[in-house]
């Protein structure tokens, strides 16, 4: 996301002769007071007439007509001159033309010359140019010396693609910097820029702005406290809160850089990254884009967000060490990658593992190293790795390869195991909707199709044997009639191919337990209802047996390998870095640090996005 900052730098700021780094230089002032030159203004033959004015103590004249003056490469013209010989100060009115060198002039109705100070101050409309830049102002203070103009009244720049206007300037004609102070706004054909201050160096080609800025064009807007500009380098930095938002994307820092040329970008600082378009939003503290190879990387607690479902306002987050997005140019797709402890949450669904790749083209989240999931608090996978193929972002099959462990929890709390080479889990989804009545009564309950609910506080359980006087209370004034629908997920089917192996509970039509069964197989098909284990198929010489309820123990309800690890489900506090996750439980053995296995997944998918 961060090359939507190119598109700001290329478009605006590098066509922009006056533009936008942390520490504004100071406001540079003309100097209030230097010793006499002792270098006589010149006046030049040519004029009409020449007429003495009686000052006492002074010789003071006055010019008509084509008057030239003349002083240390200056030339300045006029209609009429007041020449103060003895203060060495000109009064020039009418056409006024100062020239100096081959580089500036600066016209205006009136002009005050300083010779022994070497200072021209112009009133009325003045303007001043050099080969580059004109500018218009109605009062312009022009140091010579120094080489300063300062116009502290409104003032109007132009060159050949900008104009820029202020409420103050200077011009630095011997550094070329340029200074503009408050109500500063810059337009360009491709976009406009206002700002508190802007400062710009024609040499170096450095624009620097502090204060609010704000730069609009036809791609979005960019925002921002401070930063600066290379425009020869292309190199870009915001400071202090900057900000990028296109209709499809918005990213935030404290700091922001980005190089033109190299398409490499950097952003710092509480970054966030909005795909308002997907619903995503990514935080951390440091992101790293590269824009030629299309790779970001994100570091600093990172966070992945992504709404999940509407409907249930519903929303998957996702943390790691290390994030990675890979985007593919050609279908405009991009792989997520997690590196190194890896934390998925959603309501109904949870994981933890070393490396995960999400890949957005075919919305398959592929889990590495040590995984587990959980699913609506009934369910726990693990293997090896694990594919997961989500549909309208939910849960719909999930491969398991090598090692490969399922345990579900029924509604007796009872643990049924699955365990083979491979397992395949199919999942369904169904919408599950209620009615409930709300009224004054501080307990009142209702019968709805099989399913209680509690006016009171709204809660839903099952009544499968309630008493009838329970449910037959009366509401005597009902205030409103609410819609309650909710998601669930469970079991559909799970495909076991090698080595199987199954327990699960056997119950009756009243879900009393018959007994514990346990298969072993080369295959086996199991279907699931509510939760339940229902048909089932076995395939090669499956080896079963039922053991009865008071012949179970704890060695022969739970299969090699059984840990039930609920406790260290990820919540979503630890998700987004607030809470601390659990360490593993005793008896599980933490995965060997590899780092051999995540970098050819990345060099891989680097790969592919160049490609």
């Amino acid at each position: 996301m961060i090359r939507l900052i190119s598109s700001f730098t290329a478009l605006i700021l590098l066509s922009f002769l006056f533009v936008l780094t942390p520490a504004l230089a100071q406001v540079p002032t003309p100097s209030p007071a230097r010793p006499a030159t002792n270098d006589k203004v010149e006046l030049l033959p040519g004029a009409d007439s020449l007429v003495g004015i009686n000052v006492p103590g002074q010789v003071v004249r006055k010019i008509y007509n084509n008057v030239r003056f003349r002083q240390k490469g200056m030339l300045l013209y006029c209609d009429l001159a007041i020449q103060n010989v003895t203060t060495n100060v000109i009064e020039a009115y009418g056409h006024v033309r100062m020239l100096q060198g081959d580089t500036i002039s600066v016209r205006g109705d009136t002009l005050f010359y300083y010779g022994n100070t070497r200072q021209a101050n112009g009133r009325g409309h003045v303007v001043m140019r050099d080969r580059k830049m004109t500018l218009t102002t109605s009062q312009l203070d022009y140091d010579m010396l120094s080489g300063i103009a300062h116009y502290p009244k409104p003032g109007r720049i132009v060159d050949k693609e900008n104009i820029l206007t202020s409420r103050e300037g200077y011009y630095d004609t011997h550094t070329k910097l340029f200074t503009f102070r408050q109500n500063v706004r810059l337009v360009n054909p491709k976009g406009t820029l206002t700002a508190d201050s802007l400062l710009y160096n024609s040499l170096t080609r450095i624009a620097t702005f502090q204060g609010p800025t704000r730069i609009t064009n036809k791609d979005g807007i960019l925002t921002a406290v401070a930063g600066d500009y290379n425009t020869v380098t292309g190199i870009s930095n915001f400071q202090r809160r900057a900000t990028v938002e296109t209709p499809k994307y918005q990213l935030t820092g404290d700091s922001l850089y980005y190089d033109n040329v190299s398409e490499l970008g950097v952003a710092k600082g509480n970054v966030v990254m909005v795909a308002k378009d997907k619903k995503a939003v990514i935080t951390g503290e440091h992101v790293r884009y590269n824009g030629k190879i299309g790779i970001s990387r994100v570091t600093g607690r990172p966070v992945a967000k992504s709404l999940a479902n509407e409907t249930t306002n519903d929303t998957l987050y996702m943390r790691a060490d290390t994030l990675f997005s890979f985007d593919n140019k050609v279908t405009n797709t991009r792989r997520f990658l997690g590196q190194k402890n890896v934390f998925v949450y959603k309501s109904d669904l949870q994981s933890k593992c070393d490396s995960l790749i999400y890949d957005t083209a075919d919305s398959t989240i592929y889990f590495y190293k040590k995984p587990i999931v959980w699913s609506q608090n009934k369910y726990q996978m693990e293997a090896d790795s694990i594919r997961a193929l989500m549909k309208n972002n939910r849960i719909n099959t999930l491969f398991m390869k090598t090692k490969s462990f399922v345990i579900s929890l029924d509604t007796l709390k009872n643990f049924n195991q699955i365990k083979g080479r491979t397992i395949t889990a199919y999942f369904e989804t169904k919408i599950i909707s209620t009615t409930a009545t709300s009224a004054s009564a501080t307990q009142v309950s209702k019968q709805v199709s099989g399913t209680a609910i509690n006016a009171k506080n709204g809660s839903v359980f099952a009544t499968n044997s309630v008493p009838k006087g329970v449910l037959e209370n009366k509401v005597s004034s009902p205030k409103s009639t609410t819609a309650l629908a909710r998601e669930q997920t469970s079991l559909d089917r799970v495909i076991v191919d090698g080595n199987g192996q199954s327990i699960y509970y056997a119950v009756d039509d009243k879900n009393k337990m018959i007994g514990l069964n346990h298969v072993e197989c080369s295959r086996m098909n199991i279907d699931f209802n509510d939760n339940k284990v229902g048909q089932i198929r076995f395939y090669g010489t499956p080896d079963s047996q039922l053991i009865p309820p008071k012949e179970i123990t704890s060695e022969n309800e739970q299969l090699d390998g059984f840990r039930w690890r609920d406790a260290e489900k990820p919540t979503k506090g630890q998700v987004l870095w607030i809470e601390t996750p659990p360490a593993e439980q005793p008896g599980v053995k933490k995965p060997v640090k590899n780092k051999s296995k995540i970098k050819p997944l990345a060099q891989k998918f680097v790969q592919k996005a160049t490609n």
